[in-house]
């Protein structure tokens, strides 16, 4: 199938950890009381976790943070070994098995299928059609998701129906009728609605500009907070006393400032 690899990674240490800390005689009693539920927001928190230290740069963190979500993994693959569910090696075994599965083009000899994203997509449309009574194209989009990440993907599953803008004409023009609708809403829950709609409309721009709009969005956040903290800095504790107009100052002269540093 393929060449051998000649690498081992141990992971019995990290299941030994587990399994004392979930032990209900000698454990942790804060880990022996978690369940499913309660350590899902754990698991998101350390997903981006590790997206922050990349997004910085930072390896050393990078590794740190890595193991804080293999931890997450571990965990959760012992609360269900003990409820008699499934264990980590069927984990290990099931997602070796379905990245094989979807890439036949590297892993069978004889297969003639083109690879790439679309042939992925293919495979995984045809899982989903297998396991799920829900014909929908949505199918299967998890509700769990961050509402940018989850309202690209709804439009992305949408879009392979042939439900698409195709050109960004459709697009820019959407955008300019959500903001006239924004604009228009006259009470709270109208505006909550039509900004919810241009927020949908700006996300499906980026998709048609191949932009992935968690991380612009992420970006966006990091250049604000650092300009808000170079005008902090530049005056120190006086900063909220100053004018809307003297803000602005700083603010065009944090910007040009660190443009050029």
């Amino acid at each position: 199938m393929t060449k051998n690899v000649q690498y081992h990674a141990d992971i019995m240490p990290l299941v030994r950890v587990m399994h004392r800390l979930r032990d209900p005689d000698i454990g942790c009693a804060w880990d022996v009381a978690q369940d499913f539920a309660s350590i899902a927001p754990y698991t998101i928190e350390e997903a981006y976790e590790v997206a922050d230290a990349i997004e910085r740069g930072d390896i050393a963190g990078l590794r740190d943070e890595l193991g804080d979500l293999l931890l997450q993994v571990a965990f959760h693959a012992r609360i269900a070994e003990q409820a008699g569910h499934f264990t980590l090696q069927q984990v290990i075994d099931g997602i070796a098995e379905k990245m094989i599965r979807r890439h036949p083009h590297i892993f069978e000899a004889q297969s003639k299928e083109a690879g790439g994203h679309d042939h992925w997509e293919t495979i995984k449309a045809a899982e989903r059609a297998g396991k799920s009574r829900d014909d929908s194209a949505l199918a299967d989009v998890a509700l769990a998701l961050p509402a940018l990440l989850r309202a690209e993907k709804l439009q992305k599953r949408a879009a392979r129906t042939g439900f698409d803008w195709p050109d960004l004409t459709g697009v820019n023009a959407k955008i300019a009728e959500e903001l006239d609708e924004v604009a228009a809403a006259g009470t709270h829950a109208e505006r909550e609605e039509e900004i919810g709609d241009l927020l949908f409309s700006v996300v499906n721009l980026a998709r048609h500009l191949k932009i992935d709009p968690e991380v612009a969005l992420r970006k966006a956040n990091t250049k604000f907070e650092t300009r808000f903290r170079h005008m902090e800095g530049a005056v120190g504790p006086a900063f909220a006393a100053l004018s809307l107009e003297e803000k602005e100052d700083l603010w065009r002269d944090a910007k040009a400032g660190l443009k050029q540093g």
